[in-house]
């Protein structure tokens, strides 16, 4: 699978729904995560992330303007012990709950399927790292429609184990522009990290989103060797 630069490839659309990356830095010594939404509608926009416990939350940015809090405001992310849930909904709630309950991942999301705004049909997206002995692996899910029937639902999981120094996988919503908004296709894309501390990272992933369509982004560093974090939220309204 060809390596793009995540930042390049940030550029190839002007609106990727919802985004996940998820990979090592480039020195070997933390997992790395990137989570990004977008909006092209009033209430999709009307949003912030705000910090929640270990994790995220969206939250209106006018309260007055909300239209429909359906599918916009949940938990993107969670951390359950020595693991960390990223998703675009309230599937969050739904890895957490069952993974504590000695569920797996995969299992946790069988019983959920992609969003019911037809006639997108918007794919769910998850991620989950599992940090151990300090090393680390994770895995990445996509709940589609197929091919916008929606009495047909696919499921595709995809792990990773002893990941490549300096390299992550991105998945998001949709492939292209269309009406319908047609679903990502393929496997989570293989991109190169830059070898740059937080700040940098999320101001290169910040400033190459579109910016019309462009709302809010959380970043993780996670240490493998100790599990501390340094996480940093960008919101276009503030």
């Amino acid at each position: 699978m060809e390596t793009l630069a995540f930042e390049k490839e940030l550029n190839t659309l002007a609106y990727h729904g919802r985004g996940i990356m998820l990979g090592k830095s480039p020195d070997g010594k933390k997992a790395v995560i990137a989570y990004f939404i977008m909006g092209r509608s009033e209430n999709s926009r009307n949003r912030v992330f705000i910090e929640d416990g270990e994790g995220i939350r969206t939250q209106a940015f006018d309260e007055s303007k909300m239209v429909d809090p359906h599918l916009i405001i949940y938990a993107p992310v969670r951390v359950l012990g020595n693991k960390t849930i990223v998703t675009n909904g309230d599937q969050t709630d739904t890895i957490y709950e069952l993974m504590d309950k000695q569920m797996t991942f995969e299992q946790s999301l069988r019983t959920r399927e992609f969003e019911d705004d037809a006639p997108n049909y918007t794919p769910r997206i998850s991620g989950i790292i599992h940090l151990e002995d300090g090393s680390f692996n994770y895995a990445m899910s996509i709940l589609k429609s197929d091919n916008g029937n929606p009495e047909s639902c696919i499921r595709n999981t995809f792990a990773y184990s002893c990941p490549e120094n300096g390299i992550g996988r991105f998945i998001h919503t949709y492939k292209a522009e269309g009406n319908p908004l047609p679903s990502f296709e393929g496997e989570p894309k293989k991109v190169s990290l830059p070898d740059v501390d937080i700040d940098a990272f999320t101001k290169l992933v910040w400033e190459n989103l579109n910016a019309d369509n462009k709302v809010s982004l959380f970043t993780r560093y996670i240490d493998l060797e100790t599990g501390k974090y340094e996480s940093r939220i960008v919101n276009k309204n503030v």
